[in-house]
């Protein structure tokens, strides 16, 4: 019981990370939008944790897959495979040049990912109170006078 209370532990600290990471990404282009970055410095803070998130992302879906947790899997899915065709399609970076053009687009799709984060995050948390007290739970019980 103890090795599920650790995954669910392990999955919340990663999903903390995608949440932050996209936080950071919307508020560095709220900020381009507000005018209080230029555009070289939003498309480098940004370029710089896509990767990353990408990696974070792909290790909780397969972490997912590996473990049969089938319906997180089935919810983490999607933005894998999202990711994995902006990827090919190397199209996951943010170009200097056009990043006012595209800005309501990625302020959209960053509002969309921090949504999936969000219910992913919900259902983590549920997931780990229950394992939680289920581990209490259990130990409780072992020692019966």
């Amino acid at each position: 019981m103890a090795w599920n209370l650790i995954f669910w532990v392990l999955c919340f600290f990663i999903n903390i990370a995608l949440l932050a990471s996209t936080f950071y990404q919307l508020l560095s282009l709220s900020d381009l939008e507000a005018d209080h970055l230029n555009p070289f410095e939003a498309s480098t803070r940004i370029n710089s944790v896509v990767l990353p998130e990408f990696l974070l992302q792909g290790l909780l879906c397969a972490i997912f897959l590996l473990t049969w947790h089938w319906f997180m899997f089935l919810l983490a899915v999607p933005l894998s495979a999202y990711h994995l065709m902006l990827y090919f399609n190397r199209k996951h970076l943010l170009d200097v040049t056009e990043i006012f053009r595209d800005l309501n687009i990625e302020k959209r799709y960053r509002f969309v990912k921090l949504g999936i984060y969000l219910v992913l995050f919900t259902v983590v948390l549920f997931r780990l109170v229950l394992s939680a007290f289920n581990s209490l739970h259990d130990e409780g019980s072992v020692h019966v006078f």
